[in-house]
């Protein structure tokens, strides 16, 4: 066979070139049936939405979203579709007879997994979240509110000898009312800042109005008051109200910061946040693992055609991401960790691939 730049070979440029193509068949497909259905279930806030917003604010940023969600689905069908294909042809009989073995003519495959897999898992780290960010507002907007914009009685770490508290916030004007930090040393309490009203600014900058800080060393206390003062306190809104997707607007390396963050914080309620970290690797390493299940499920020629292997692959791909929304489940009601939840679904359906890849070789 010629050769080829990377070492890639005629057989593997051809496979390669129809697994990706195949994905991206799919992908389109799939996703006009879900612009259809979602175009249907919102069509009233729609109606009420500017054309301008809905395109370029929801939909230009709503469909790579979906097409990352179910990467690994779209990578599946793909190789089932075109492997299924090859077998019928007798494509797949005549590679194998010229002296191909079975561990070969899955490197193709593997290379291609590879390329989805990774530019999945950019698109996911790096580029998608920035762009979540426009198609949760149009919906918080336009379709329904999910974004909290109050709390009350919040009382949090600043860092490892402070404490802040205030007796409600409010996001909308950035006020913080009733605000107190407290500092302390070896248990002691050094230092108590009061403040009517807190507002905050950007860059962990606050303004603090009608404040208050008493200073205490020893038996002696000092008091200074003022009307303003600018000052810095490392916490920010989003530290403490948390909406049940915000983690889809961090990046990967923001989204480890946060989660980092919150824990020396002793915050709890960060579990959706560290599933969505998890996920992230767990979806990558998916791509490898259902390309190996379905070429070895679709290697063969069936007598019943392709409809066997297709229908077979719908399950199993479905089955996958109904598995790990199920033991996302299992993170949340704290009976193991995220990253433990992420990966059943992978080693569960690695003892799969590898059963299969077996049964295929002999």
């Amino acid at each position: 066979m010629k050769k080829f730049n990377l070492g890639l070979k005629t057989l593997d440029l051809y496979i390669i070139k129809k697994f990706l193509g195949t994905y991206v068949f799919a992908i389109v497909l799939i996703l006009a049936i879900i612009v259809m259905f979602d175009i249907n279930e919102k069509l009233d806030n729609f109606m009420r939405a500017p054309l301008s917003a809905t395109i370029f604010d929801y939909y230009v940023n709503f469909l790579p979203y979906m097409a990352n969600q179910f990467s690994p689905l779209f990578t599946f069908i793909a190789v089932i579709f075109f492997t299924s294909k090859l077998a019928e042809n007798s494509e797949i009989i005549a590679i194998l007879s010229s002296g191909v073995s079975f561990n070969r003519l899955l490197r193709p495959y593997l290379i291609s997994a590879a390329i989805i897999g990774l530019f999945s898992f950019t698109l996911d780290a790096f580029v998608i979240p920035p762009a979540n960010v426009k198609r949760i507002n149009y919906q918080n907007q336009y379709v329904r509110n999910k974004a909290v914009e109050y709390g009350v009685d919040i009382q949090l770490k600043v860092a490892a000898d402070e404490i802040a508290y205030m007796s409600r916030f409010d996001n909308r004007s950035k006020a913080a009312y009733n605000f107190s930090l407290e500092k302390f040393e070896d248990k002691e309490l050094r230092s108590r800042l009061t403040a009517t009203v807190a507002v905050y600014d950007t860059l962990y900058r606050w303004t603090l109005k009608n404040y208050m800080i008493r200073d205490f060393k020893g038996m002696k206390e000092t008091i200074r008051t003022g009307s303003s003062l600018d000052t810095i306190i490392p916490i920010e809104p989003r530290d403490f109200l948390i909406a049940e997707n915000d983690h889809e607007k961090m990046t990967t390396p923001e989204l480890k910061e946060y989660i980092d963050r919150q824990r020396e914080r002793g915050v709890a309620n960060i579990k959706g946040f560290e599933i969505e970290y998890e996920r992230r690797f767990a979806m990558t390493a998916a791509a490898l693992i259902l390309t190996v299940i379905g070429m070895s499920l679709s290697s063969k020629k069936q007598k019943s055609g392709m409809g066997l292997n297709i229908g077979i692959g719908l399950l199993l791909s479905f089955s996958y991401i109904m598995f790990m929304t199920v033991t996302s489940t299992f993170a949340l009601s704290g009976l193991a960790s995220p990253r433990i939840a992420m990966w059943i679904p992978n080693m569960l359906y690695l003892i799969i691939g590898i059963f299969l890849y077996r049964r295929a070789t002999h």
